[in-house]
């Protein structure tokens, strides 16, 4: 079926931007695991593994509309040195996301593409997740302060 190559290049974007939070949330997952916060560590890898989910979906969603996936571009890596920072980094792109769906939403709603509408309301809800996941991070290290949160993040959950 052919797509909409405006709805293809958005499609292409949101590849761009998934494929950039895989590596993006890989590097801190790696980061965390390597200074012993195991517990941080498998949240950000699970986080990952959605993102992927995510990218494969498109993938998937761009081939059935006849368009070319471009899975070589990255967007700029906002790579932190400390938890605190990669939690405001990785909350930035998420809020980002956000948006780009919602804007994928409306392009595809205006050239009649359910499927494709439906597919970004899908990724939205988890995107939304996201937001929400570490905003309750945030939270957690403003009400406990950092260290109090840094130990907690130092056991695998249950």
């Amino acid at each position: 079926m052919k797509g909409n190559a405006k709805v293809l290049e958005s499609l292409n974007k949101l590849l761009a931007d998934e494929l950039t939070a895989i590596n993006q949330y890989m590097v801190h997952s790696e980061m965390c695991d390597n200074w012993g916060y195991e517990k941080l560590h498998g949240a950000i890898e699970g986080r990952a593994r959605e993102e992927m989910h995510h990218a494969e979906s498109l993938i998937s969603r761009i081939i059935f509309l006849e368009g070319t996936p471009i899975v070589s571009r990255l967007n700029e890596l906002h790579i932190a040195k400390a938890v605190k920072e990669m939690i405001a980094n990785d909350h930035q792109s998420e809020e980002a996301a956000v948006r780009a769906y919602n804007d994928g939403i409306r392009l595809a709603t205006s050239v009649a593409d359910d499927g494709t509408r439906d597919l970004l309301t899908d990724i939205l809800k988890e995107e939304e997740e996201h937001v929400d996941w570490l905003e309750a991070q945030q939270d957690q290290i403003e009400q406990m302060g950092l260290e109090n949160y840094l130990s907690m993040q130092t056991e695998k959950s249950k």
